[in-house]
């Protein structure tokens, strides 16, 4: 049992159709899947990802239409990383957000490795990531239809960041729960902070880590609109997700049991700061019930909430696609 890396991220809009224009067209990423929040499905749950939605590429979104604003702080996922081909790919980019007035902070450097952060309009955090030098897990590739290049393209997740204020016990379940292991730091762009630990699992790199910074001068995080709803990190196959739900009960870790979504099994728990974790496995996979040529292209529903299509139909807003 090792986690292969990044599964997906999901986070909070509380507008899908603005959401909808800035991943496709400035960021050039593809909807793979229109479907519902199946915990509420009057809203959309949106997945963005490469050409084929592979695990390790969806950046999805649940819209919380009344989402208030995010006060940033401890106990969150402060980050998430979008992986790119290389440092060239990120000269196109800075280029890119400037010309579509997106909030970033220009080529920076994040240990070894050339990042650019940046912020969605509802103050999402972002960061694009070279794989200049990454030598773990391979990357997916970009859509034939995207609004970007090929070589330019987003071509997965890239590290997750985790914020929290005291780290031995997220280490714990990082290193001695989990199957990750320390492989490194980085200076904090913060004068004064601690360094920022890199865990790896899996073959590592890039699509493969999790990043933690310890922060004792902020309140604990109040989420809302751009905010991180939680990480999910890959599971081979569902007999191997059963083996992790063991583990967690003999460990007497508090867990949602497995959980069919569908496009993949899924099993959750939060770690001792609080952030909410998911196990999730590679499959079955978007093209489930649509074709791949045509993934997003229509309303998605789970069979298991097929035979009320007309009334949650009947309350969703158009993305004008």
């Amino acid at each position: 049992m090792e986690l292969k890396g990044i599964h997906h991220v999901s986070a909070i809009t509380a507008k899908a159709k603005d959401n909808y224009y800035f991943y496709t067209e400035i960021l050039g990423m593809r909807l793979v899947k229109k479907t519902i929040n199946q915990d509420d499905p009057s809203v959309y749950h949106l997945f963005y990802a490469d050409e084929a939605g592979n695990p390790g590429t969806d950046l999805t979104f649940f819209e919380i239409p009344n989402a208030g604003t995010t006060y940033q702080g401890k106990g969150s996922i402060s980050g998430t990383s979008l992986r790119i081909l290389n440092d060239s790919a990120l000269e196109f980019w800075q280029k890119r957000l400037s010309d579509y007035n997106v909030d970033h902070d220009g080529i920076t450097r994040q240990g070894e490795r050339n990042v650019i952060n940046f912020r969605d309009s509802e103050g999402q955090r972002l960061t694009l990531i070279s794989d200049e030098t990454n030598r773990g897990v391979k990357g997916g590739r970009v859509w034939d239809h995207s609004s970007v290049p090929a070589d330019k393209g987003i071509i997965g997740l890239g590290p997750a960041k985790l914020t929290v204020q005291d780290p031995a016990p997220t280490v714990s379940v990082l290193t001695e729960l989990l199957t990750f292991k320390q492989t490194g730091s980085y200076t904090s762009s913060i004068k004064g902070n601690q360094d920022i630990m890199v865990f790896s699992t899996g073959e590592g790199g890039t699509g493969a880590e999790v990043h933690l910074e310890v922060r004792n001068d902020l309140p604990k995080e109040r989420p809302g609109r751009g905010s991180v709803h939680h990480v999910a990190f890959r599971v081979d196959n569902e007999d191997e997700l059963v083996q992790w739900k063991d583990r967690l009960q003999a460990a007497r870790v508090p867990n949602s049991g497995l959980v069919d979504r569908f496009y993949f099994k899924s099993l959750y728990f939060r770690e001792p700061n609080g952030i909410l974790f998911e196990l999730a496995t590679d499959g079955p996979g978007f093209a489930t019930d649509e074709d791949m040529d045509y993934l997003g292209e229509t309303l998605a529903l789970p069979p298991f909430f097929e035979d009320r299509r007309e009334e949650i139909e009947s309350k969703l807003k158009p993305l004008d696609i």
